[in-house]
Order: structure tokens, then C-alpha cells, then sequence
């Protein structure tokens, strides 16, 4: 068989999950706090006919390799940290992180989880909780009856208790920042947890160690640019053609040589 055949078959492959990996973006492109991810692959193993500086007689060597390539692999999936735009929703609860770090959550197996989803709300026990219901750590309990919430840059979440004439402190909320956060494993529901090369989790207050600040009344936007995404669908449907193409050449190479006859 042509190895052309094959090789154009990774190619197709690895298109359809550059095009998976577009879709989901796309699909995200309203989710508060989502990530754009970017597929990134790399070529196979080589076969060699000839080495570079071979002999070819009369101290003469060559000076070029031969190889031929057998097509392309599916590596990684990169992501995009850079922070999506902040949108205003004059809700005190609704936080978004203006630079690096994510929020801790607790999930009910008692282990953490992260997110930069600061869409918080509060349950029947005034506890802040994300739209799931996974409280926030640490844990903020917000007063019955309370007014005037208000969430400080620095994480100190405050409010106003009837009855009494300062402002209540209910705790202070940390900004937790990874070595390399492309390292974390995405789980779904907005969020993340560590992966083996995502390194520790450091829990800092917000503004400190260059974790990002904490805006009040805003939500961040996905930072999935949508005309960035469609050229990349565009590119990637061309590819998948043009393999496409390579495959059917090969074929009918391989036709016009099983029609051949001796004389």
C-alpha cells in the first residue's frame, strides 16, 4: 500500500480534532470565565533511505538527508489564560479575578476544585455557593436580612446587619495561582483540578505574589474571539479537503497500477 495513503489519513484525523477543539470554543463563547483551547500536533516518525554526510564514493559525501515523513500526530491541547472581558451585572455576589489566580471551591467529596467563574450565589444557609451549589472557599456565610454586600479588591467581604451601625466583616476571600496552570485537568461545570504537572496549589490574598484583584458586580466573559475561531474553521475544513484529495490521488494511483497487464 502507498504510504501516501496512510499519511493523508493522519492528516484527515488530525483535522477532525482541530475541528472538535474549534467547536467546543465556539460553543463556549457566552460561558462565564471559559478558556480558549488550541489543538496542537506534531509530525511522525521519519523513514530514512539516506543520512546526511553519507559516503557516495571518492571523498565525496552527501550533503542532504533522505527521509520521508508518515504524517502527523495529535500532541496537546494548549490553552488560553488571558482574561476575557468583564461584565457588568450590579450583582455584589457575581466576582471576576482582573488578572491570574482562580477561586477554590469545595465539591461535595470534600476535595477542591478551581474556577474562574465568579457567578456566585448564596443557598438556604447564606453560604456563598457557585450555580452548582459547591461552596466557596473559604467558606463565606452571609446574614439573613443582611444589606449593602460588598466584596472589597482585596477579598474582604463585608455587610451591613440591621440593628447594627458598622458594617459586618464575614471573612476574606483567597485568589489561588498554579505554577503552570496549563498543567490543570478540565473536569467540566467551569472547572479545573491539578493535574500532575500543574504543580501546587498556593492560596494568596488577591493583589499578592501577581495574582489578579477581585472586581465586585462583574462576571468574566469567555475570551473565545469568535472571528479568530471561524478562520481557524475555515483553515482547518481546507486541510481536511486537501488530505481529502491526497487520499483519492493515491487511490487511483494505485488503480491505474492494478489495471496493468504484461504484454
Amino acid at each position: 500500500m502507498m504510504r501516501s495513503l496512510n499519511t493523508a489519513g493522519t492528516g484527515m484525523v488530525a483535522q477532525q480534532l482541530n475541528l472538535d477543539t474549534i467547536s467546543n470554543n465556539l460553543a463556549n463563547v457566552n460561558t462565564t470565565g471559559f478558556k480558549a483551547q488550541r489543538a496542537d500536533f506534531q509530525d511522525l516518525i521519519y523513514q530514512t533511505y539516506r543520512l546526511s554526510g553519507a559516503s557516495s564514493g571518492s571523498n565525496v559525501a552527501q550533503p542532504v538527508a533522505m527521509q520521508i515523513g508518515l504524517g502527523t500526530q495529535f500532541a496537546s491541547t494548549s490553552t488560553d489564560f488571558s482574561s476575557g472581558a468583564l461584565q457588568s451585572t450590579n450583582n455584589p455576589t457575581d466576582l471576576a479575578i482582573t488578572g491570574e489566580g482562580f477561586f477554590k471551591i469545595e465539591l461535595p467529596n470534600g476535595t477542591n476544585a478551581y474556577t474562574r467563574d465568579g457567578s456566585f450565589k448564596t443557598n438556604s444557609s447564606g453560604e456563598l455557593v457557585t450555580n452548582d451549589g459547591y461552596l466557596v472557599v473559604p467558606n463565606i456565610t452571609i446574614p439573613a436580612g443582611s444589606t449593602q454586600v460588598t466584596v472589597s479588591q482585596n477579598g474582604i467581604v463585608s455587610c451591613q446587619v440591621p440593628g447594627q451601625n458598622q458594617p459586618q466583616t464575614l471573612g476574606t476571600l483567597k485568589v489561588t495561582l498554579f505554577a503552570n496552570p496549563g498543567g490543570l485537568t478540565r473536569v467540566g461545570q467551569n472547572l479545573y483540578t491539578p493535574g500532575g504537572a500543574s504543580g501546587d496549589p498556593v492560596d494568596v490574598d488577591p493583589g499578592e505574589n501577581g495574582s489578579g484583584q477581585i472586581q465586585s458586580g462583574f462576571v468574566e466573559g469567555s475570551n473565545v474571539q469568535i472571528v479568530t475561531e471561524m478562520v481557524n474553521m475555515i483553515t482547518a475544513q481546507r486541510a481536511y479537503e486537501i488530505n481529502s484529495k491526497a487520499v483519492q490521488t493515491a487511490d487511483d494511483m494505485l488503480s491505474v497500477l492494478n489495471s496493468m497487464k504484461p504484454q
